[in-house]
């Protein structure tokens, strides 16, 4: 029993430092309009909104809310198929 207890205290640990390092990103897209890393950057085309759309993401997590939680991916998504407007 206590091996079992162990393993489910490494997931919720796991779970936590996947959540906050989601809100670290969410907020740097945010607030700076840019994504950390190559990878973030050639895949995020809207980086605010996709920021926008992890903060909701997690409140939809933390509330046991599932409305907010499919909002927040569809922000998300939007944020990666989205493009810019470019002006002339």
């Amino acid at each position: 029993m206590g091996n079992g207890m162990f393993m489910i205290g490494v997931l919720a640990l796991a779970v936590l430092v996947l959540m906050f390092a989601w809100a670290v990103l969410g907020i740097h897209g945010l607030l700076l309009g840019r994504m950390p890393g190559a990878w973030l950057t050639r895949h995020i085309r809207q980086p605010r909104l996709w920021g926008a759309g992890t903060l909701v993401t997690l409140a939809g997590w933390t509330l046991p809310s599932l409305e907010v939680l499919v909002a927040g991916i569809g922000i998300v998504i939007l944020g990666h198929v989205g493009t810019t407007r470019r002006r002339n």
